[in-house]
């Protein structure tokens, strides 16, 4: 019956409708009722097409990464008042999906004779304010002159990265520079705790003497028991996933692609569901935590 209901709407032009629908044996309250119903149709399937194009848009801003959920929160940010039903129904259709997280092969590699700092989080990831609980791990990325090694430590408050360091190297003195960067841009409160896994360039005595001098306080997880530094194995995960390389040529140019995603995509533009605060940046989390702090005094 929709063949015959278009065809009358495309010779109503030239016919009328009346005598088109006496002709082809219908009712002309059907054809009507059909036709408000079709434009009501088309005006959807056009409102779909162009918030499909926003979607996409936002998905390969986020290189990929992002799924309904962070989607949706940024056609929000961006002052779009549409379902998220309707997000998820446009993404599953056209074949749009954020990254899948995958296992890494860890860098732990403890140090039986060195003195071990307790742990003073207990697999409590969270903060109260910025600048006050920090986790911290090494990672490696694969280039063609050979591993690059990026140490980095996060403010749990705020899941920004604060310092990072790189080299071709992974000893203690890479987490210590890592460590200073953190401290310098970190604002980091006396006693601030530095909790990290029990890697060998965790519990040297250079660290040790670092945080010591810097007025924080060392904490470390259980040997070989990723849970208790997940948000670095986290950070890590999302960084491997939403970098989009798998191999650089060499390592100037895998340093240049994490400092960029770094500092442009993950602190500043990349969004995050804050239990509080709902889906900010980390940047904007910090601001956040800023305002609220000047509004309490």
């Amino acid at each position: 019956m929709s063949e015959v209901y278009r065809f009358i709407a495309a010779e109503k032009a030239t016919y009328p409708v009346a005598l088109l629908c006496r002709v082809l044996g219908v009712a002309r309250s059907s054809f009507y009722a059909w036709l408000e119903a079709e434009e009501a149709r088309q005006a959807r399937e056009l409102a779909d097409t162009a918030l499909l194009h926003e979607i996409t848009v936002i998905h390969l801003s986020s290189k990929g990464a992002y799924g309904v959920p962070r989607v949706h929160a940024e056609l929000r940010r961006l002052g779009r008042a549409v379902n998220r039903k309707r997000v998820e129904r446009l993404m599953r259709e056209h074949g749009i999906a954020g990254v899948t997280r995958r296992r890494r092969r860890s860098l732990t590699r403890p140090d039986k004779q060195a003195r071990q700092a307790p742990d003073l989080l207990g697999r409590d990831f969270t903060a109260a304010r910025p600048g006050t609980r920090l986790v911290g791990d090494i990672t490696y990325l694969p280039t063609r002159e050979g591993w690059l090694y990026l140490a980095c430590w996060l403010d749990l408050a705020t899941r920004e990265v604060v310092g990072y360091a790189m080299a071709d190297h992974h000893r203690a003195e890479l987490v210590v520079d890592a460590l200073r960067m953190a401290h310098g841009r970190g604002n980091l409160e006396p006693g601030c705790i530095m909790h990290s896994d029990r890697g060998s360039e965790y519990t040297s005595a250079e660290l040790r003497s670092a945080i010591s001098a810097l007025g924080l306080r060392q904490s470390t997880g259980r040997t070989g028991s990723c849970f208790d530094n997940a948000a670095a194995e986290s950070f890590w995960a999302v960084l491997k996933e939403e970098i989009g390389t798998r191999i650089w040529p060499d390592r100037a140019t895998a340093r240049a692609e994490v400092f960029a995603f770094v500092e442009t995509f993950y602190n500043r533009r990349r969004l995050r569901k804050h239990p509080h605060f709902g889906y900010l940046t980390p940047h904007e989390t910090r601001q956040r935590f800023r305002n609220d702090q000047a509004l309490a005094a």
